[in-house]
């Protein structure tokens, strides 16, 4: 999420600098020029004079790039003045600041990688259903290491008894602890991706019809899973249902018969809907027609033979033959069938249910092991124990210290230095919270934490050190945020709340402010004419009270003013006589009372209030650039000049 900042700076100046092309690493960047001795390279300037004017020929001349420049070197001067003031060391710009760079930081850190590569990987598992069996070994997230070596053991056991040629189902019903492979050994359905647990998921995707795969451990236990069948995806369909249900003191005959005499009248042409809304026993869906929303292969698995009978109708209209499931009796109507939608389609909202999802912390885990190792992060285990230790129930009541203790040892290290164990100590004192969990798991939870912390801040330094298009992106947003809130501080605020200073403004320069002829008016606008119709005739009958009143219950807009013909559309689709007057304009409809019409003439401060506001800032910015200009040098570099010319002026 990009905050308002950039996006109005950018909107408005055009003049942040973007992504850089790769630099010369063995050649010192040419400078363009300076701002207070900081320097601005050349490659800043051309990279984005490029990208602000694709497809604009005409700006590849010597006096357009001066020009550009210009307004460059004012962009800088801002700048470096709210740096000056200290802006970028202010609280809210360190935290809008940092949240940008947890935006920007993604595409280039292993992690926003990471998660690109999953939303691939879980849109490629979406296109294909697979079918699976499996066996299950419980054994819990916490249990004991002898605990788990047991199920592992066990279930390797009845794997070597499959491979020996013995029936998998069998074995699911005589030996799997998941309760419903009694009845249904093993059996799990069609699925496909997000609808299993991740590792269980990855086993299931891994194989080819025939294979058994595992042991895979998922935190319900170890599984064998034995692929049936991988085909091409079918997408969703969306269908509405009739359901007559069975169980409890439901006479079973009667309810088969109801369901076949309702099927009947369906075949003779009574209407679904009426039929669905006199008998369905699906309180949530009967008064819609039965309708129910849209759902993929495996979402109906306590009902599987909904799902079965769901996707197997072909032409929208088809409905199936009455069938049982476990709730009841159904009559299914086919409205739909929706394919998986374009990647291009699917990506954000697949990025943000994969972000929730148990396959970003197993994927981040594996990411976390990788940048120990490619940082050589190395754990002093000693001083590890002796902060752990000082963790009491004061940790878990939020407000534990170690005063006592200065933390200067080495806690761990990466290849960049030392980390000292009172960064930890400070860390954890800055993040305690009241919490029910152990004061062992809880400073192990946090140390975890801050472990992920100090190794991505380390990662995103080498980053920024190697990778250039990265810290121009950085730059870009931080230079963002202070032009902003400078710029709102010293012109925007200024002109819009100074009103003496409009008001001069207006007196020294009143002959700019020139209306062409106006109108005196009232203007209604509503969505549809019947309202308008209303107001006309309370309007004719100059009843205000009546007006005020429609106005309000109607939900209709009113604006009352004088107006110039090009103010508003609708002015120019009428006569300007006075009376009233009806248009249509984009599919809202009008109700124009003209009072009066306004010769041209010099417009009253309040007529002209917003173009004097606008051109006020404008001087402003003017007048306070010109001070920063005395307040700051700014040398040109001629070789970096003739060097911007070079690349951008074009015969």
């Amino acid at each position: 999420m990009l905050l308002r900042s950039v996006a109005t700076v950018l909107s408005i100046f055009i003049l942040l600098p973007a992504m850089a092309q790769k630099k010369n690493k063995s050649a010192k960047p040419l400078d363009l020029f300076s701002v207070n001795n900081r320097a601005v390279p050349v490659q800043e300037f051309i990279y984005l004079y490029n990208k602000n004017h694709q497809n604009q020929s005409e700006y590849y001349s010597r006096a357009k790039v001066d020009e550009y420049l210009d307004l460059f070197v004012n962009f800088k001067l801002k700048v470096e003045e709210a740096r000056t003031r200290g802006y970028d060391t202010t609280k809210t710009f360190l935290k809008e600041f940092t949240s940008y760079k947890e935006e920007l930081r993604r595409p280039y850190l292993p992690e926003g990688k990471m998660l690109d590569s999953l939303v691939l990987m879980t849109y490629n598992r979406l296109k294909e259903e697979v079918k699976a069996s499996h066996i299950l070994i419980n054994v819990g997230p916490v249990a004991s290491p002898e605990d788990t070596l047991k199920a592992f053991n066990r279930a390797k056991e009845i794997k070597d008894r499959i491979a020996k040629g013995e029936d998998f189902g069998t074995l699911a019903a005589n030996l799997s602890e998941d309760p419903s492979a009694r009845t249904n050994k093993g059996s799990l359905g069609y699925f496909t991706a997000m609808q299993m647990v991740y590792p269980f998921e990855s086993a299931a995707y891994s194989g080819k019809p025939g294979d058994v795969v595992g042991p895979v451990r998922t935190r319900f236990g170890y599984h064998l899973v034995k692929v049936e069948d991988r085909k091409p995806a079918r997408g969703e369909v969306e269908v509405s249902h009739i359901m007559i249900r069975t169980g409890g003191d439901r006479d079973e005959n009667a309810s088969r018969n109801l369901v076949f005499e309702i099927y009947d009248q369906v075949k003779g042409g009574i209407s679904w809907e009426e039929l669905c809304n006199q008998y369905s026993e699906d309180g949530n869906s009967k008064n819609n027609g039965g309708r129910l929303r849209p759902f993929g292969v495996g979402a109906m698995a306590a009902a599987p033979e909904f799902d079965a009978v769901a996707f197997s109708l072909q032409t929208p209209g088809e409905i199936s033959d009455p069938f049982k499931t476990a709730f009841g009796w159904h009559i299914v109507r086919l409205e739909r069938k929706i394919p998986l939608p374009s990647f291009e389609e699917l990506s954000i909202s697949l990025k943000a249910r994969v972000q929730r999802d148990e396959r970003v912390q197993v994927s981040r885990k594996a990411l976390m092991e990788r940048l120990k190792k490619e940082l050589t992060f190395k754990e002093n285990a000693d001083v590890k124990a002796k902060v752990f230790v000082r963790a009491d129930t004061s940790l878990t009541k939020g407000n534990w210290s170690t005063r006592t203790w200065p933390g200067n040892e080495t806690l761990f290290t990466l290849k960049s230095g030392p980390v000292q164990a009172k960064r930890f100590v400070d860390y954890v004192i800055g993040q305690q919270q009241a919490t029910q969990v152990s004061p062992q798991q809880y400073v192990e939870q946090l140390y975890g934490i801050f472990v992920e912390s100090v190794i991505n801040q380390a990662y995103e330094e080498q980053l920024v050190r190697s990778n250039p298009d990265y810290e121009f992106l950085l730059r870009e947003y931080y230079e963002g945020i202070l032009l902003f809130d400078i710029m709102e501080k010293e012109v925007w605020n200024k002109a819009s709340e100074d009103s003496v200073g409009q008001s001069n403004y207006f007196e020294e320069h009143a002959g700019k402010y020139v209306a062409e002829e106006r109108v005196s008016a009232d203007l209604f606008s509503a969505t549809s004419m019947e309202a308008l119709e209303l107001i006309k005739k309370a309007l004719n009958l100059a009843d205000s009270a009546a007006v005020d009143e429609l106005i309000k219950s109607r939900k209709v807009r009113r604006e009352t003013g004088v107006f110039q013909k090009d103010d508003r559309p609708v002015l120019g689709k009428i006569s300007w006589t006075e009376g009233l007057h009806t248009s249509e304009n984009n599919g809202m409809y009008y109700l124009v009372r003209i009072l009066k019409r306004v010769p041209p003439g010099p417009m009253t401060f309040e007529e002209a209030r917003a173009s004097v506001i606008a051109d006020y800032q404008a001087y402003l910015e003017k007048k306070w650039i010109n001070d920063l200009k005395k307040k700051y040098s700014v040398k040109i570099n001629e070789k970096g000049k003739q060097h911007i010319y070079k690349q951008l002026v074009r015969p």
